[in-house]
């Protein structure tokens, strides 16, 4: 035996060698093409193949790196419209809009006249501390002029934000001074908030809490559940909801907010998909807010997580909606990153309310302009202003209790408020669409930003502005603009253009504190939500 053993095993050893070798070989040129038969041959696929026959064998030198990227965002749109390539340069801006805080220097601005104005500095942010003021024009980055057709808000946000600790060189313009003023700034954490605003709204005898969440973040949940603290110990007998514009976000802030006001058991959402398992999103009882009368405000572009919110409030009849039918996304997107710093954002399930919607409206795949123009037909077949001409799916759902429910895309408000036209005219169209409004705003408090200063709260700005009748001057402002006056359309949309007007003076001066309950108080949907969230008030005091 022992004659043919050492044979034996030097024959194995000599396979397994080969064997190993061979694999090892393999992997080091599993990125090598071949010709072979005149085709391109490789263990990669074509896409990979072609790319590398580009580098290797082209006649001309080329970029093969920004071609990848070009292959990438084509291959990805022929998927469905809310899968995405998020490339290098981006996929941190791209994060931050959703996570709890970003580095840069603190100011909210905005673009006027190829400029960039600086609308507000925020509190404890670094520019507050080296004395950048509202209504300063940053003029230079850098020792850089920083003007122009060319500035976007991409640009500015890509040129002032950075990594923590690092400083960038500011010139600025400023009201009263003739030079351009210097200023170092070192970036810093700048918080990005979730709850654009809460206050009391006192109708009807009743006092209601107002909270506005306009996207659902990393601190969204948090945020939420101090808002309504807050107003609860200002003596909120209900809430007023707002997801209005919330185009989503992370769904499991979704889904905690909704656990605050369900019972335990109660499901919140569910989702699956081709290689996801089901999961399901249930209440478990802990919630701080059970027992509180709720109203949710929604519109045409609430989305995603605004969707799954009000579709559990919805189905488990907890809440009434109110407003518009909403956007219609239902579906479940996974972020996958690449080893270039790159990401994939792939959509890889649906979610499906309580009741078994999904709220996922119709597409085709790679078609994603015909995806984006849908709002627009819902606009031009007037879903808009009036809930008959909403096309629904005839397929029926039911509630909790009952109430039969529709799916086909977006939620569908218990209470349907179509957009007012009582006021509008061609006049008020134009100054909204061309930003009149809000140049107009910015410049006048720019000329009265020491006497504005002086109020500390919206009510009594707001009774100064009234008496002091800016809009004649206005009206010549739109003029300069090109927009020539018209009487009768003026004096018709006068209510609305005071309302706006007045409304962004008061951010410039107070911030979305005095903007929002401002704003608020002449808006349809939200007097509809009040007196359906006193009637909810009455019904729970009566029990």
């Amino acid at each position: 035996m022992k004659k043919y053993l050492l044979p034996t095993l030097t024959i194995l050893f000599l396979v397994a060698g080969f064997l190993l070798g061979n694999a090892i070989s393999n992997k080091a040129n599993a990125q090598r093409f071949y010709i072979q038969n005149g085709r391109i041959m490789s263990a990669t696929g074509k896409i990979d193949q072609l790319l590398q026959l580009i580098d290797e064998a082209y006649v001309e030198t080329v970029d093969v790196d920004s071609i990848t990227e070009d292959v990438m965002q084509s291959v990805v749109q022929k998927l469905d419209p809310h899968s995405a390539y998020i490339p290098q340069k981006d996929l941190e801006m791209v994060n931050s809009e959703l996570s709890g805080s970003f580095s840069g220097i603190g100011i909210q601005f905005s673009i006027q006249n190829d400029t960039v104005q600086v609308v507000a500095v925020i509190s404890g942010g670094p520019s507050e501390g080296v004395g950048i003021l509202a209504g300063d024009k940053l003029v230079e980055v850098n020792d850089s002029a920083f003007t122009g057709k060319h500035l976007t808000n991409e640009k500015v946000m890509h040129t002032l934000r950075g990594e923590k600790g690092t400083m960038v060189r500011l010139g600025i313009r400023r009201e009263g001074t003739d030079e351009t003023l210097q200023y170092a700034v070192v970036r810093g954490d700048i918080p990005v908030h979730s709850v654009d605003a809460q206050f009391i709204v006192q109708q009807k005898g009743h006092k209601m809490g107002f909270v506005r969440v306009n996207k659902f973040g990393e601190t969204t949940y948090d945020e939420f559940i101090s808002a309504l603290a807050t107003l609860r110990e200002k003596g909120a007998e209900g809430y007023m909801i707002d997801l209005r514009e919330n185009s989503g976000g992370y769904m499991e802030q979704a889904i905690r907010m909704a656990n605050e006001f369900l019972g335990s058991g109660d499901l919140i959402v569910y989702s699956e998909g081709r290689a996801y398992p089901k999961y399901e999103a249930k209440a478990n009882g802990t919630g701080r807010f059970k027992q509180m009368p709720i109203v949710v405000l929604i519109d045409d572009f609430s989305a995603s997580a605004s969707e799954i919110f009000a579709g559990a409030m919805q189905d488990n009849d907890r809440a009434q909606i109110i407003g518009r039918r909403s956007f219609g996304k239902g579906l479940v997107q996974q972020q996958l990153p690449f080893a270039d710093g790159s990401a994939v954002r792939l959509t890889v399930a649906r979610y499906y309310t309580p009741s078994g919607r999904c709220i996922q409206k119709p597409y085709t795949l790679g078609k994603q302009d015909d995806y984006e123009k849908e709002l627009l037909e819902r606009f031009e077949h007037g879903e808009f202003y009036s809930a008959d001409s909403v096309h629904e799916d005839t397929t029926v759902y039911y509630t909790r209790a009952g109430r039969i429910v529709h799916g086909g895309g977006g939620i569908m408000p218990d209470v349907f408020v179509g957009r007012d036209t009582s006021l509008n005219t061609p006049y008020f169209n134009v100054c909204v669409n061309h930003a009149y409004t809000y140049q107009f705003a910015y410049d006048y408090t720019n000329r009265h930003r020491k006497e504005l200063e002086q109020y500390t709260d919206w009510q009594r700005l707001e009774q100064h502005l009234i008496a002091a009748n800016w809009l004649p001057e206005f009206v010549d402002y739109a003029a300069k603009k090109g927009l020539q006056p018209n009487d009768e359309q003026i004096n018709k949309s006068k209510k609305w253009l005071q309302r706006l007007v007045n409304a962004y003076i008061v951010r410039n001066i107070l911030g979305d504190d005095g903007f929002f309950p401002l704003f608020e108080r002449d808006d349809e949907i939200t007097r509809r939500a009040t007196d359906v969230l006193a009637t909810e008030i009455d019904k729970k005091a009566r029990q």
